[in-house]
């Protein structure tokens, strides 16, 4: 049985739109039905396995007239022979016609329930072992930067960059997720441009930096060529912009890829910003790990964006556990507005695991000292976080810390 656990809100009665929920999104309709027999609704009927009560809402989260705004956890269950193990299907049935109901003033979707049915789906093909192996770090988080400015850099120009990352010492780069193929930077010519630098960066000093290109393009044939292009010139990674090439285009691309897929989730805010509506990551994360990412941004501690710090440790936590195995576990990318200053208290709620990649753009390129002591304070942060010493003691005898606590700190 498939279990989805919906948080309801309506004006009216939350056991009684559960049962509704449950039967339109399988045998029922909004009369009966010659057709929907016993047998029908013994095989493929939904049906509500537990409704929690939470505390009224004075307020609703579609516009509704009315209230109180009653609201509960529900748990609705669905035969495995209704649905299948098909995405597009689980998608369909147990979340598309969801937020059509009426009489909701709210409802999100927090979490999938899967049957060992669902472990068909690939997985990750890297996941966090395999990262750590193509980067060779281990025992500390793989510390990355991405390209900045975002847009507007031509391939000789991010040559240099690269160069100097790499000098730097990161473990990892990644084009921004809005730098795909554009005129005045097509993926080929980057390619042609950044690749010699890795090389000659991993003949000097037998580190070889991972790169992730962006290959993403709703044409799953192009995103293809694209992905062949990298593993061509001996790449072995590629951000992927899920939510824009689909749950069919990453499926298509899984199936055929030999590189370390880099989740990003631009557009999830869509679904989840408010509270009452839309999806939680425990339930849209699941999703996407079956189909195959291996890398999974989810913002950090103290983000310069939105979403506030325990989403992001939830989110974190989500990654960090098991759907069916410890393989289907990604490895958890900590970004935005990342500089150090987060890494004690990232450390301390997200289990203590050094499991993780640390993602820092401005916090690299922008250090006081240029990016080799930006890099130099986040490993220094990180050291402090798992030895229990607050960064200003740290940063006593460690320079770029204090210079990094000295200018981020203030933001």
């Amino acid at each position: 049985m498939i279990k989805v656990t919906y948080r309801l809100e309506t004006p009216g009665d939350a056991a009684r739109l559960a049962a509704k929920i449950a039967s339109d999104q399988s045998t029922g309709t909004f009369t009966d039905l010659p057709g929907e027999t016993a047998a029908v609704k013994a095989r493929c009927a939904a049906r509500v396995l537990s409704i929690t009560a939470l505390p009224d809402s004075a307020s609703p989260s579609f516009p509704t007239e009315g209230g109180p705004f009653h609201r509960a956890d529900v748990v609705i269950g669905y035969p495995l022979e209704a649905v299948g193990t098909d995405i597009a299907a689980l998608m369909t049935i147990t979340v598309g016609g969801v937020y059509a109901v009426r009489g909701l003033s709210g409802v999100r979707v927090m979490d999938f329930d899967l049957p060992p049915a669902f472990a068909r789906h690939p997985g990750p093909q890297f996941g966090i072992e395999g990262s750590r192996k193509l980067t060779n770090v281990y025992n500390r988080p793989i510390i990355g930067s991405i390209i900045k400015p975002a847009l507007g850099l031509t391939p000789s120009e991010t040559a240099l960059m690269v160069t100097e990352l790499c000098e730097a010492g990161v473990d990892f780069i990644k084009d921004d997720e809005k730098l795909m193929s554009p005129g005045y930077s097509p993926l080929a010519s980057r390619i042609a441009a950044v690749m010699p630098m890795i090389d000659a960066h991993e003949q000097k000093t037998g580190k070889r930096v991972m790169y992730a290109w962006g290959i993403s393009s709703a044409d799953p044939d192009q995103m293809l060529e694209n992905h062949d292009l990298v593993l061509k010139a001996g790449g072995n990674a590629a951000v992927i912009n899920i939510n824009s090439v689909g749950y069919g285009g990453m499926s298509f691309l899984r199936k055929r890829s030999a590189l370390c897929l880099h989740a990003h989730r631009n557009g999830w805010d869509i679904l989840t910003r408010h509270p009452g509506l839309g999806m939680e990551f425990a339930a849209y994360g699941k999703i996407w790990r079956l189909l195959g990412v291996d890398q999974f941004q989810i913002n950090g501690i103290a983000a310069k964006y939105w979403e506030p710090d325990e989403s992001f440790v939830r989110s974190f936590h989500s990654c960090r556990t098991p759907i069916f195995s410890p393989a289907d576990r990604p490895l958890p990318v900590v970004g935005s507005g990342q500089w150090g200053g987060q890494a004690v208290e990232t450390y301390a709620r997200t289990g203590q695991t050094t499991d993780l990649m640390y993602l820092g753009g401005g916090g690299i390129h922008g250090h006081p000292g240029g990016a080799a002591s930006g890099v130099a304070a986040i490993r220094q942060a990180w050291e402090a976080a798992v030895q229990g010493v607050s960064l200003a003691d740290y940063a006593k005898d460690h320079k770029e810390l204090a210079q990094a606590l000295e200018k981020f700190s203030l933001k």
